[in-house]
């Protein structure tokens, strides 16, 4: 296959899975990650990934990872914009703070990574850009205004950025997870899980990271060439939108 693909996060939780994922499929991939050295190291002599240090909500850092990772790895052509964070908090708590850092790094971290990418792409003729979203950037989570916002934002970004790349053969798509789980989820308690989240998933248990990463490989294909500015829910029925 031959392609190069960059997934921002992509050492633990879903990030981990879609790298692992599409590794397996053929790709060279690129594990971005902010600040667990432990855990990326970790990674790398798992998978044999190789793995890259720096923050999306950093422009400049962006470009010079990018640059870095293009010298070693060759020109990318599939970039999975899948780091998140989040400062949660009720509105009339949530601090400037709190706001700019989820904002940094959900939304604008997809124009930091997808910038530098985009001329390369252009010019090639080819480039697959999947943006990892959330249920809660569809439908909304109390506490989560900051969150949903940048989410509801990264469907926006994906929807307008499909049209510029439709004619240079560029689709970009975005993918809603559900409840999936991971270690953030799993660390909920039992009873809060039981009783409050699972029953609101129709198909009665939480998503796995891998289901989430057979999604961005057929998305990161070529078979997928005519689906572009489409949002996939992968949510056991959870909000169908």
């Amino acid at each position: 296959m031959g392609k190069t693909a960059i997934v921002t996060g992509g050492t633990r939780g879903i990030g981990a899975a879609i790298s692992k994922a599409l590794k397996d499929a053929g790709y060279t991939v690129a594990a971005n990650y902010a600040g667990n050295d432990e855990a990326a190291a970790a990674f790398k002599q798992e998978t044999g990934i190789a793995v890259y240090k720096w923050s999306v909500a950093d422009y400049d850092s962006c470009a010079e990872g990018i640059a870095k990772v293009e010298a070693d790895l060759g020109p990318v052509d599939v970039l999975v914009n899948n780091a998140g964070i989040t400062r949660d908090g009720m509105f009339h708590k949530m601090t400037p703070q709190q706001w700019q850092e989820v904002i940094n790094t959900n939304l604008s971290g997809l124009f930091n990574m997808t910038r530098p990418l985009w001329e390369g792409m252009r010019e090639r003729g080819f480039g697959r850009v999947i943006n990892i979203s959330s249920i809660n950037g569809q439908k909304g989570q109390m506490g989560q205004v900051n969150y949903s916002a940048a989410k509801a934002g990264d469907i926006g970004f994906t929807k307008a950025l499909a049209q510029e790349g439709s004619r240079k053969g560029i689709t970009v798509n975005a993918i809603c997870p559900g409840y999936i789980a991971t270690e953030m989820v799993k660390a909920v308690p039992e009873e809060v899980l039981n009783k409050s989240i699972l029953p609101l998933i129709p198909v009665g248990r939480l998503g796995e990271p891998e289901e989430i990463a057979r999604c961005v490989v057929f998305l990161a294909s070529e078979d997928s060439g005519f689906i572009t500015g489409s949002t996939l829910s992968a949510n056991g029925g959870q909000y169908m939108a």
